[in-house]
């Protein structure tokens, strides 16, 4: 058992971060148990779950549950996985970029009298 008043504290505040990371594990979890369910079922109607699931994940990635390339990994392979139960998997659509001319400023000119 910690001594210092800091370090106290940091034992209550890691305990904290523990049972916030669990719960978020667990929902991922359940999440993406739902979704394998359902694809191992037949069921036509994949898309709810794979949209819960992907959230879950993206959810657990800006906790920092889970690393964030592992959460790119996950997606991809449920997306997949949903794709092959014959789902429409909602396709992300990146904004397209519109570069901004740069307009050259004119040099000061001075005025003759």
């Amino acid at each position: 058992m910690p001594i210092i008043k800091s370090a106290k504290k940091r034992v209550r505040v890691a305990e904290k971060a523990a049972i916030r990371n669990s719960k978020t594990k667990r929902s991922l979890k359940e999440a993406i148990k739902s979704l394998h369910k359902v694809i191992g079922s037949g069921k036509k109607d994949v898309t709810a779950e794979h949209r819960k699931a992907q959230s879950a994940l993206d959810t657990a990635g800006k906790k920092n549950v889970m690393h964030k390339n592992k959460v790119a990994r996950k997606k991809s392979q449920l997306a997949k996985a949903a794709k092959a139960a014959g789902s429409s998997a909602p396709k992300v659509v990146a904004k397209k970029t519109v570069a901004k001319k740069t307009v050259a400023k004119k040099s000061p000119t001075k005025k003759k009298k």
